[in-house]
């Protein structure tokens, strides 16, 4: 009897998240032996790193079996090993092997719910029958966004390709956040006389938004929101030395030199109960006779961590001029639309 052999397919080192192809039918396992059209795969967890928040316009870096993502751009280089095998006296044996990696690109964009990607499927290092290995790729998003592959779908592991995604989103209504998400890849592999095997693993997370839009503006964007962004106090005199010397007296939350990461909070009842909570009603008689007399407090109160949040060595109130304090106001305006910061997500803050 002509045995019918599976094509097993599994991931080495990233430990992706891996799907099973569809069992096989009564017809193939009898044709295939004892165990046939089983796929062996390992499951694990995929590695994760954000860039610091002063590279958010760069390109994100590439790291082997990571994704690596900053603001508005993302690196995923994935590993993929193929086992092929026939199936003797009723246990798996291989008759040979396929390797290869993918580089993920993904830039979204600040002015737009539609973005691109481009991936890099590398040339297989092969031994035995891992010869003659076809691929097809899907991606499927979330977050109300279609995907589209452009792939040359069969194509066998034995060359290069190239490949791209375009996403494309609905129109999304004034002051609407969009959910977060990921795209799905799923690779499925055949070759003539085997059964199919499939692995699929996911993006780093993505969210669309169009918060600050209007009736009139669209101000539509997306961003890795897990990516921390910054926003600079540089050139605010009093405001910037307040958070200087609370870092000076350690003070850690906030500085992008290794401190922790503040989050935004979208919830103005609280924000006023944190302002309320630090700053007193009048400014001291010292700062009132030099036009001090607006209270600024960091964290701001604004953030998740504002108020009475932290322990006291951890903030800081400074008495400000009031045009200082609007400035400051302006500055956190401009850079929440342009890094499309919504609640929770991380920042740091520049003094």
């Amino acid at each position: 009897m002509r045995l019918t052999k599976p094509l097993i397919s599994g991931a080495v080192g990233m430990g992706l998240l891996l799907t099973a192809a569809p069992s096989a039918t009564a017809d193939q396992a009898g044709a295939a032996g004892t165990g046939a059209g089983q796929l062996r795969v390992t499951v694990g967890s995929a590695n994760s790193r954000t860039a610091t928040a002063a590279a958010t316009t760069a390109n994100a870096t590439c790291t082997i079996n990571r994704i690596t993502v900053n603001r508005f751009s993302s690196c995923e280089w994935v590993t993929v090993h193929v086992d092929v095998v026939r199936v003797v006296n009723g246990r798996p044996v291989i008759e040979g092997t396929a390797d290869f990696d993918v580089k993920h690109r993904m830039t979204l964009k600040t002015n737009s719910a539609n973005w691109s990607e481009k991936f890099t499927v590398s040339k297989a290092r092969t031994t035995g029958k891992g010869k003659g290995v076809r691929v097809n790729i899907g991606a499927t998003s979330g977050g109300g966004t279609k995907s589209t592959v452009t792939y040359p779908q069969g194509h066998t592991l034995d060359s290069a390709a190239n490949g791209s995604v375009a996403y494309k989103s609905a129109a999304i209504a004034p002051k609407k956040i969009k959910p977060k998400a990921k795209t799905s890849y799923k690779y499925t592999f055949s070759k003539p006389g085997y059964l199919p095997g499939s692995v699929s693993y996911a993006s780093a997370t993505y969210r669309c938004d169009n918060y600050y839009g209007s009736s009139r503006t669209n101000r539509s964007g997306c961003a890795f929101p897990d990516a921390p962004t910054a926003v600079s106090m540089v050139g605010l005199a009093r405001i910037s030395e307040g958070i200087r010397n609370l870092r000076a007296r350690g003070g850690h939350y906030g500085d992008p030199n290794g401190g922790k990461p503040l989050h935004w909070m979208i919830n103005k009842t609280q924000e006023n109960k944190n302002r309320a909570a630090v700053c007193p009603r009048s400014a001291p008689a010292d700062m009132k006779r030099v036009g001090r007399t607006s209270c600024d407090e960091y964290p701001f109160a604004s953030s998740h961590e504002g108020g009475t949040q932290l322990p006291a060595n951890q903030r800081t109130i400074t008495w400000v001029k009031v045009q200082e304090n609007k400035s400051q106001g302006g500055r956190i305006t401009a850079w929440r639309g342009q890094m499309h910061v919504m609640d929770r997500d991380p920042f740091y803050v520049i003094a």
